[in-house]
């Protein structure tokens, strides 16, 4: 049976679904960010003159949107809201959080933090399989037998371009199956283009669109049938940025975070020693070293090298 398992990292909360030893879907979550489900006391700053729409801003300073506000709410009052969507951060702009107003009596006095992931919390996840998702987010590459699925992250889209040597055919079937995984892996939603080779004859889209369906039953979309140039355009819930978005925003904080899991995987006595390439340093906050200390009970040195890629920090133990 499938079970979604967390790990409460450092800056950052990760999950997985996992059935047996098999992922079947990754989320990520960053610390001090709103997230999709929170409820949250906030303050109606704008609401134009005859509107449902305004803008809500939380005690950490969040903006956050708001649709079909209910009528008699006027400037300056306080409401609740839960958040619908989180911010996500794109090239070029930010898109705020969204939300809805709800009865400030639904707001909890604590923080519901266990509520965000039905989830058994763990330490560490098994070995490797963290590692996979992270490391495939950062290359936005899945090879699978025959072909390759590269995915690439747009302020309209994500587009997953399907390549390989076999037959036109065979590579758009081959590929159906790893690109239901890696959807669901990534955390993705929103619209997704996905850039099949060209099947000229109809019985071979048809084919596809049958193996997609299979392989996308148990996942909420909807999606258009493959045309005549291999294309097919998905359309999920989008309630947060995906692992492939924290990559293209934000690498060098997905790499500091990564880089102190490495850290607080160090089994050898002695202190800690984390080498990191020189701009990821800038990113570790000195209250993240610190819980790094506390959870290690261990000194904690940090050295940078600008001869390693940002992703490729790595940590070991050292004499005191």
């Amino acid at each position: 049976m499938a079970e979604w398992l967390i790990e409460r990292g450092i800056g950052e909360d990760r999950a997985l679904l996992v059935e047996g030893d098999e992922m079947l879907a990754a989320k990520l979550r960053w610390a001090g960010e709103l997230h999709a489900g929170e409820i949250v006391t906030a303050k109606l700053v704008a609401k134009p003159s005859g509107s449902n729409r305004g803008l809500a801003v939380d005690g950490q300073g969040h903006e956050i949107l708001l649709d079909r506000l209910p009528p008699g709410l006027t400037e300056g009052a306080p409401i609740g809201v839960q958040i619908t969507r989180a911010a996500i951060a794109e090239r070029g702009r930010f898109k705020r959080a969204q939300g809805r107003a709800i009865d400030t009596a639904s707001v909890p006095a604590e923080p519901a933090q266990e509520s965000l992931f039905p989830s058994t919390e763990i330490r560490r996840f098994p070995a490797g399989l963290w590692e996979d998702v992270w490391e495939n987010a950062s290359s936005g590459q899945i090879d699978f037998s025959g072909g390759t699925l590269l995915f690439s992250v747009t302020p309209a889209m994500t587009v997953v371009d399907v390549d390989g040597q076999l037959p036109p055919r065979e590579l758009a079937l081959a590929a159906v199956k790893p690109l239901a995984r890696w959807l669901q892996l990534f955390d993705l939603g929103g619209s997704i283009a996905v850039d099949f080779p060209s099947l000229e004859a109809k019985a071979d889209r048809k084919a596809a669109d049958a193996a997609l369906d299979l392989a996308l039953h148990d996942w909420p979309h909807e999606r258009t049938a493959m045309n005549g140039f291999g294309l097919v355009q998905i359309v999920a819930r989008l309630e947060g940025p995906s692992l492939l978005h924290r990559m293209a925003t934000s690498r060098v904080g997905a790499a500091a975070r990564m880089a102190l899991r490495r850290a607080e995987a160090v089994e050898e006595p002695g202190s800690i020693l984390l080498t990191v390439h020189p701009a990821l340093k800038a990113k570790l906050k000195p209250e993240w070293l610190a819980e790094l200390a506390r959870r290690t009970g261990r000194e904690v040195q940090v050295e940078t090298d600008p001869g390693i890629a940002i992703e490729r920090s790595f940590a070991q133990a050292v004499p005191l």
